[in-house]
């Protein structure tokens, strides 16, 4: 089922039972342009951490900058990891600096959790090369700590997915400013999300994260404030992936 709830973010959350969610993925504006939309909301990750189960965790999609002048924000959360989305396009904000092809999406989870109990399923892509790769053990103070390994793969066989990702952006056909390719969401849902679990949008935009939900039958939340995007939502679900527009959509409206 694919719930849509409109307004702040801030406020709608408060509506939300604690621990409802097994995966948060947001996208929130970063704040580093004058354009009216890009504001910073402050105080949304101390809002969501609540409904988040202790199993789960969030990815949040983001510039850099935006995660260093923000880092208190995520006081009470634990980084994961963090993965690159190269993009076949680049961000002109300035001409006298390399042009930036790329956006960061880190991984938290909750500060008093251990990350072994995290929910978490490694996604593969089919693109190995044959190869036998010998890996010495890793004494117990080494992070990610193993015995001594031999690994084997063959010719087009699977891989462990790689912490950058090329999926070409939205440019020319998205129907949202920010609007992420369902290439980059779609791991992360996968990964992080268990079969039948529920995910949370706090920042739906156009409703990328509930069209990659609905392909792989999980529950979604998607929180939109600005209401010229609620009808895009709605057309998106039921156009963009007619084969998996779910008919339990629920229909945006205020005070939802």
């Amino acid at each position: 089922m694919i719930t849509v709830l409109t307004g702040d973010c801030r406020d709608v959350l408060r509506t939300l039972a604690d621990g409802s969610f097994d995966c948060i993925i947001v996208d929130p504006p970063y704040g580093e342009t004058s354009l009216p939309w890009d504001r910073r909301v402050v105080g949304w990750p101390a809002a969501v951490r609540r409904l988040l189960k202790p199993t789960g965790s969030m990815w949040v999609f983001g510039s850099q900058r935006m995660f260093l002048e923000c880092a208190a924000e995520f006081d009470g959360w634990k980084l994961a990891q963090d993965i690159v989305w190269e993009k076949h396009n680049g961000t002109g904000l300035f001409a006298d600096r390399f042009r930036r092809v790329h956006e960061h999406a880190l991984q938290f989870y909750l500060s008093d959790a251990k990350w072994g109990s995290v929910y978490k399923d490694p996604q593969y892509t089919n693109d190995a090369r044959a190869r036998t790769v010998r890996k010495k053990g890793r004494p117990a103070q080494w992070i990610g700590a193993t015995g001594e390994t031999v690994y084997r793969s063959e010719d087009g066989g699977p891989r462990l997915m790689r912490s950058v990702i090329f999926a070409r952006s939205e440019h020319g056909r998205a129907v949202h400013p920010t609007q992420k390719p369902i290439e980059i969401v779609e791991p992360l849902l996968l990964y992080s999300c268990p079969p039948s679990g529920a995910v949370l949008d706090p920042f739906a935009g156009s409703g990328t994260v509930g069209l990659v939900a609905a392909r792989h039958q999980r529950d979604c939340t998607l929180v939109e404030a600005n209401e010229e995007f609620w009808p895009v939502i709605q057309d998106r679900m039921a156009n963009d992936a007619p084969l998996f527009a779910d008919p339990a959509l629920s229909n945006p409206g205020p005070g939802d």
